[in-house]
């Protein structure tokens, strides 16, 4: 067995959401989720079929994000994962949609961070043993970072 590490490439102002999934109806249930989840959102989706023909599957209503999910999908080469960016939208508004999805078995991160995928390759494939995610911390909150964090989140509206 190799370990490798895939550096995923995400488009600018863009989020991405890695995960596990396992039917080839994955694209078109996610496309769905995203279409009814934000009006106005850009997304894409690429499901990497595992058995059949294994390939590449695509939907989404953004050419450059359709482009971008099928290429970082491609350079995984991990059977029956999926590839989701979206702008205009983030994680938050659709994560429980997508793990409500009767195809998706998990969800390895949803970030805007840079992200590299922890990949082992054996005889059979490849899978996801894990994701790096972000820098790492370079301390511990205190009291004016706090306040920062809960303005923040009222700005955005998640909090009262």
């Amino acid at each position: 067995m190799e370990i490798k590490v895939v550096e995923m490439r995400t488009p600018e102002g863009a989020n991405l959401v890695l995960g596990q999934s396992h039917f080839i109806k994955t694209a078109e249930d996610i496309y769905e989720v995203m279409a009814g989840a934000v009006p106005g959102a850009k997304f894409a989706v690429a499901f990497s079929e595992a058995s059949g023909d294994c390939l590449v599957r695509t939907e989404g209503n953004d050419q450059e994000l359709i482009e971008a999910a099928r290429e970082n999908s491609l350079a995984l080469a991990c059977g029956h994962t999926f590839v989701l960016f979206m702008k205009g939208a983030f994680p938050i508004n659709v994560l429980n949609a997508l793990k409500a999805v009767q195809e998706v078995c998990g969800i390895f991160c949803a970030t805007a961070n840079p992200l590299q995928v922890i990949v082992a390759e054996t005889d059979l494939g490849r899978g996801i043993m894990g994701v790096v995610d972000g820098l790492p911390p370079r301390g511990a909150e205190g009291p004016e970072q706090v306040a920062e964090r809960r303005s923040l989140l009222r700005r955005f509206g998640y909090k009262l």
